[in-house]
């Protein structure tokens, strides 16, 4: 997410939390307390169009290294563009996911920080081509990736109204999902996003003021399409052991789903404390992977500036000097 125009002319992108998230993955309260350039190496899991990259390079050594992540091929071409003029950037073009993977797979084991910026950036959004939006037409796809994996529209062919009101339930919350389904299932086609919402919008009993009927529905097919809760879980679970101690985790969210699921990776980790422990009749003692948690909210003046910023949440924690115990992380996670 960035404060500069993308590669693109005619689509631009206006960073949230820019400076909270950067200070946080630097381990400082605030950007004036970077008194000289930073060394080590740093993750942008979520590069967008680099706007928090472009940002913590400034802090950077010039011997440090930042390795840029995204699913996007826009993206990717972006990151591809800036690191030809920064030798400090390796870019990976794939889901932070596979974290640990590609990591090792540039000889990295361990990491000073690690960001990511979760959901959709205004590119994707304000591009209708790629089918986020029930406010532009364009066709209904919806994936980060557009090089793999199936498009929204190839599955609503396939998927039945009940599995589909389930996805609309689960992963937007939406409490009329059973009626939208039907509708969406008696459509004859799938290639308009704006004849895709009209529908929607025509099925919804109970419009919410201020917001399209569609959103909910539209962030669950995206939602459900690009796996991005697993993406999320996977990531969340690999941070414990790419992080060096002392290194910090940011991580910026935009909806109850996958802020719940930071809160509640970073409550058990920085507690030792697991609900399935609970009705045990001895409590075992679990490691604390992580200090006490942050939480920062945008300012009124950023909300003022750029409305997508409302909903948005940064959570984070310094990575403690407890040693990794892989089978404990899989068994928790």
């Amino acid at each position: 997410m960035s404060n500069t125009p993308s590669t693109s002319a005619e689509f631009s992108h206006t960073t949230v939390l820019l400076h909270e998230t950067v200070a946080m993955v630097l381990g400082v309260k605030q950007l004036n307390d970077v008194t000289s350039k930073v060394s080590g190496v740093y993750v942008d899991a979520t590069f967008g169009r680099g706007g928090h990259s472009r940002l913590l390079l400034e802090y950077l050594a010039p011997e440090a290294t930042l390795v840029v992540f995204d699913k996007d091929p826009q993206a990717i071409a972006a990151a591809e563009a800036l690191a030809a003029q920064d030798a400090r950037i390796k870019v990976v073009h794939d889901s932070f996911a596979n974290l640990t993977n590609n990591l090792q797979a540039l000889g990295i084991d361990q990491v000073d920080g690690l960001m990511a910026d979760l959901g959709v950036s205004s590119p994707q959004l304000d591009d209708g081509a790629r089918g986020f939006s029930f406010m532009r037409d364009g066709a209904v796809d919806m994936r980060m990736d557009t090089t793999r994996g199936e498009p929204v529209s190839e599955w609503l062919q396939r998927v039945s109204a009940d599995e589909l009101a389930d996805v609309l339930y689960q992963y937007g919350e939406e409490r009329h999902s059973r009626k939208i389904a039907r509708a969406i299932k008696a459509m004859e086609s799938y290639t308009s996003t704006l004849q895709l919402a009209e529908v929607i919008k025509q099925a919804h009993p109970a419009w919410q003021k201020g917001k399209h009927p569609a959103t909910q529905s539209f962030q669950a097919m995206r939602i459900f399409i690009n796996n991005e809760l697993g993406d999320v879980e996977a990531f969340l679970a690999q941070s414990i052991g790419v992080l060096k101690a002392g290194g910090m985790l940011a991580v910026i969210s935009f909806h109850s789903l996958e802020d719940r699921l930071i809160k509640q990776f970073l409550q058990r980790h920085s507690r030792g404390q697991y609900e399935e422990d609970a009705h045990l009749p001895i409590i075992p003692k679990r490691p604390k992977y992580f200090g006490k948690p942050k939480r920062v909210g945008p300012s009124d003046q950023e909300v003022k500036a750029n409305p997508r910023a409302r909903s948005a949440w940064l959570r984070g924690a310094e990575r403690s000097d407890v040693a990794l115990a892989q089978d404990k992380v899989q068994d928790e996670d």
